[in-house]
C-alpha cells in the first residue's frame, strides 16, 4: 500500500519491506526476521546473503513489530530511570550500564525523574508498555510497591541504585553513604575542626538521610556538638545552598568547616565561598566527586562514591536475572573514599 506524505499530502515512496529482502536472498521471511534480531538457528552462508540483501536494499527494521515476533519475547532494550542524567553521579551510572549493555547488543533508554514520585511511575509505566526487558530505577517515591502488579508479576528484573526499595524485595547497589559522611566529619575533625556545619540535600531522600546520620553519629564519637544553626537541610538548588553557606558564615559563632552531602550542593558552596573571599579560611569535604574539583584552588576534597561500579554492577545483576540466574534479592554495597585535595585540610584558622 502507497502511504501518505504527512506534510506533502503526495505519496510517500515506501521502504524496503523485510518481504523484500526475503524475495532477493531467496530465503523466507522468518529467516531475514532471525537475521535481523540476531537469533540462533541460521547457516553463516544464509546469515551472510540476507545480510547483503539488508545492505543492497537499505533495509531498516521496524524495531516496535520486529520486537514482538522475537521468539524469546525480549526487546533487546533496557530502561534506566535516574533522578537526573544532567548530574555528574547519574551520568556516570548511564554510561556504565550503557557499556555493560552495549556488549549484549543491548539498547538502553533513560529517563530523569526529578525527585518526582508520580514521574517515577509515569517513567516506569512507558517503560513497560514499550515491554522494556529490564529496569534499573534510582527511586524517588517511599513506596515501589506499585511495582508488583506491571514488573514482578510479568517477571521483568528490577535493579534499584543508589537508593533502597521499599515495599518491593528486589536487588539494591548503594554506596556506604553514612561510613564515608562520617569519614568527612573525622577527617575534618583531625585538622582540629569542632565547629563542622552539614549542608543535605531533601531530608527524605534515603541517601540523604544516611549521610547525615553518619554525620551526626561521627559528630558525637568526636565529642563534638550539633549546633541546629549549623545544619541546613532540603538545599536543592544552588540558589538555596548558597544562601544557607552565606547565612551559617555569618554567625556570630559560625562554622570553620563545612561538610557537603551532594555534588551540586558542593560547586554551590564552592561558589559562596568563594564569593565571600574565604576559600582558604573555611575548610570544605564534599560528597561525590565533580568535575575540575582538583582543578581549583584549593582543590576540593570529596567523599567519592563510584557510580561507574554501581551502574555496571546493577547492569550485570539485571543481565544475570535475564539469563535466568536466581537468588535471593540483597544490597549490594559499593565503598566510597575519601579524596583529600586541599580544601578538607585547611586548619581552623583561630582556636575552636
Amino acid at each position: 500500500m502507497t502511504s501518505v506524505d504527512p506534510v506533502a499530502g503526495a505519496p510517500a515512496r515506501r521502504g524496503p519491506r523485510m518481504r523484500d529482502v526475503a524475495a532477493l536472498a531467496g530465503v523466507g521471511i522468518k529467516t531475514v526476521s532471525r537475521v535481523v534480531n540476531n537469533e540462533p538457528g541460521v547457516s553463516p552462508d544464509l546469515a551472510a546473503r540476507v545480510r547483503r540483501a539488508v545492505e543492497q536494499l537499505g533495509y531498516r527494521p521496524n524495531l516496535g513489530a520486529s520486537s514482538l515476533r522475537r521468539a524469546d519475547g525480549k526487546t533487546a532494550a533496557i530502561a534506566l530511570v535516574l533522578e537526573n542524567i544532567a548530574n555528574p553521579f547519574s551520568a556516570a551510572v548511564h554510561r556504565a550500564v550503557e557499556d555493560v549493555a552495549r556488549e549484549r547488543g543491548v539498547l538502553v533508554f533513560a529517563g530523569s525523574l526529578d525527585e518526582d514520585p508520580r514521574r517515577e511511575r509515569d517513567l516506569v509505566q512507558a517503560f513497560t508498555m514499550r515491554r522494556a526487558d529490564g529496569l534499573i530505577i534510582a527511586p524517588a517515591s517511599d513506596d515501589q510497591g506499585y511495582l508488583y502488579d506491571d514488573v514482578v508479576r510479568t517477571q521483568t528484573p528490577v535493579v534499584f541504585v543508589d537508593r533502597p526499595p521499599h515495599g518491593l524485595r528486589a536487588d539494591a547497589v548503594l554506596a556506604t553513604n553514612a561510613e564515608g559522611a562520617a569519614a568527612a566529619v573525622h577527617h575534618l575533625a583531625d585538622a582540629g575542626h569542632e565547629r563542622i556545619a552539614y549542608l543535605g540535600d531533601y531530608v527524605r531522600i534515603p541517601t540523604a538521610a544516611d549521610r547525615f546520620r553518619g554525620y551526626r553519629e561521627a559528630m558525637v564519637d568526636r565529642g563534638l556538638r550539633v549546633r541546629a544553626e549549623h545544619v541546613a537541610h532540603d538545599l536543592h538548588s544552588a540558589e538555596a545552598a548558597e544562601r544557607a553557606v552565606r547565612a551559617m558564615l555569618a554567625l556570630d559563632d559560625p562554622p570553620t568547616a563545612l561538610f557537603s552531602s551532594q555534588n551540586l550542593v558542593t560547586i554551590a558552596a564552592v561558589r559562596a565561598l568563594r564569593a565571600l573571599g574565604r576559600q582558604h579560611a573555611v575548610a570544605l569535604v564534599g560528597f561525590d566527586d565533580f568535575p575540575v574539583a582538583d582543578l581549583l584552588d584549593p582543590g576540593v576534597t570529596v567523599v567519592a562514591q563510584d557510580p561507574a561500579a554501581i551502574g555496571r554492577t546493577a547492569a550485570e545483576l539485571l543481565f544475570r536475572r535475564l539469563d535466568g540466574e536466581r537468588w535471593e534479592p540483597r544490597q549490594h554495597r559499593v565503598e566510597t573514599r575519601l579524596i583529600a585535595r586541599g580544601s578538607g585540610e585547611l586548619r581552623p584558622a583561630v582556636a575552636s
